[in-house]
């Protein structure tokens, strides 16, 4: 039984509304004044509010603002006498569902209620249903409410249950494996092995060997045959990160891998039948690769059959509060902490540019928490005071060198971060030679690690 509350502090009118909505099977309460209304509106789970708009003292607005304030889920119907309709049409802007003016009939006021009432069971079935849609897709470590996000999302639920070879771009920090994860777990493949493999992380001596396997004496140190990753993974998904790092004689043994379903261990030449889904990321860009001759056309066409493009933070800034308090009540519960923010501190965050992307943020919550034993988090806590937002000295504003040099200092340092001290990757990653970083560096004062 739905369960309504009524709100008018003329009695007759209330009791009469009262005994229309009874008559047609609902529960209903009544509040004498639009006080008691909001007090009641708060506190009870109404599926439905019906409110006088003009009231003594605390009126309808208010009333509507507390009940959506408690429950948002909850429908409000305002009742207005007449010449009031733009008050009405004001408390639907502010999240009312409909308004009824005065005098009505109690057919009207019964399709209106039933109409509100609907809505109100399609909103929380949506909501279980959005709900559900994590749990069920195992997204809950993908986070966002930006277009960005849901498109992604809406791409893997796509892709996921076939078997096509998927690539995914962006930046470090984005999430790129992440996605890979949330592809394999929505697959056919889900109850097999997840095999991931840094690229950039295995000399390219190794590389082959750790992921094809070798022969017993092929090399030296090899005292027995060993099976590589590519075999582990066998029946389940091979994820390849930092793609672009590997040379250009592996990257051909890797193509007739993909194309034929086979690879050939170190020192073997007997083939060995692998079923593996391949997912491949890179935070460089492909194309430009294979104009230098750092990657292989052929590779790049193989790989690139469904595509992932995955969004910097700083062009989805509406998600860094949702993040946010994602991670920051994923590192109090794992710290036994109840850290919180104070003032400022999201407000500063949203006018960080985040040149580690995700990860940063994520490492950024961690240390916080840490750091704050489970008490307030401060701006200084969470973003250094060389990189904090600074508001125009009165009279002046900040030098433009300045600005440039802040900047510079921030993209280095997260650049170094993410290749863990090479310059010359660094440099790569930056788009400048590394004489151009060590000079930037040499200026700027940026040593790795930190001092």
């Amino acid at each position: 039984m739905s369960k309504i509350l009524v709100v008018d502090d003329q009695r007759n009118m209330r009791t009469t509304l009262a005994m229309m909505l009874r008559g047609a099977g609902y529960e209903v309460d009544e509040a004498a004044d639009g006080s008691e209304g909001a007090d009641l509106g708060a506190k009870g789970a109404y599926d439905a509010v019906l409110t006088d708009l003009r009231m003594g003292g605390f009126d309808g607005i208010g009333v509507l603002r507390a009940v959506k304030e408690s429950n948002a889920n909850t429908e409000v119907i305002v009742m207005t006498a007449y010449g009031t309709i733009e008050s009405a049409v004001e408390a639907m802007r502010l999240g009312a569902f409909d308004y009824i003016q005065k005098p009505f009939s109690e057919q009207e006021l019964l399709v209106k209620v039933e109409r509100a009432i609907q809505n109100r069971k399609l909103t929380g079935e949506v909501q279980l249903l959005a709900s559900e849609f994590k749990e069920r897709y195992r997204f809950e470590n993908i986070v966002g409410r930006s277009q960005a996000v849901r498109e992604v999302l809406g791409r893997i639920v796509k892709v996921a249950p076939t078997d096509a070879t998927v690539l995914i771009t962006g930046e470090s920090g984005t999430g790129k494996e992440l996605v890979a994860k949330a592809i394999h777990a929505n697959s056919k493949r889900a109850d097999r092995p997840f095999v991931p493999v840094n690229c950039a992380a295995i000399s390219e001596t190794l590389l082959e060997s750790e992921l094809f396997g070798h022969a017993r004496g092929s090399f030296t140190g090899a005292i027995s045959a060993r099976k590589g990753l590519f075999e582990e993974a066998d029946g389940g998904t091979f994820f390849f990160d930092e793609i672009a790092e590997t040379p250009l004689t592996f990257q051909a043994k890797l193509l007739r891998a993909i194309q034929e379903n086979e690879i050939r261990r170190v020192g073997e030449n007997k083939p060995i039948h692998v079923d593996v889904r391949i997912i491949a990321a890179t935070n460089q860009e492909l194309l430009s690769a294979v104009a230098e001759k750092r990657f292989r056309q052929d590779l790049y066409y193989r790989l690139n059959v469904a595509r992932f493009v995955l969004p910097p933070l700083r062009s989805r800034r509406e998600d860094i509060p949702i993040l946010w308090e994602f991670f920051l009540e994923k590192y109090n519960r794992k710290m036994s902490c109840r850290a919180r923010a104070a003032d400022g501190v999201v407000e500063a965050l949203m006018q960080y540019d985040f040149p580690g992307n995700i990860r940063e943020l994520e490492n950024m919550v961690e240390q916080a928490v840490a750091l704050s034993g489970g008490g307030m988090i401060s701006v200084d806590d969470v973003l250094p005071a060389a990189v904090q937002p600074k508001r125009p000295a009165e009279g002046g504003g900040r030098l433009l060198a300045d600005v440039v040099d802040c900047a510079e200092r921030q993209a280095i340092e997260a650049a170094l971060r993410e290749c863990d001290g090479s310059r010359e990757r660094a440099a790569e990653v930056l788009g400048i030679s590394a004489t151009t970083l060590w000079r930037k560096m040499t200026r700027l004062t940026i040593t790795y690690p930190p001092a």
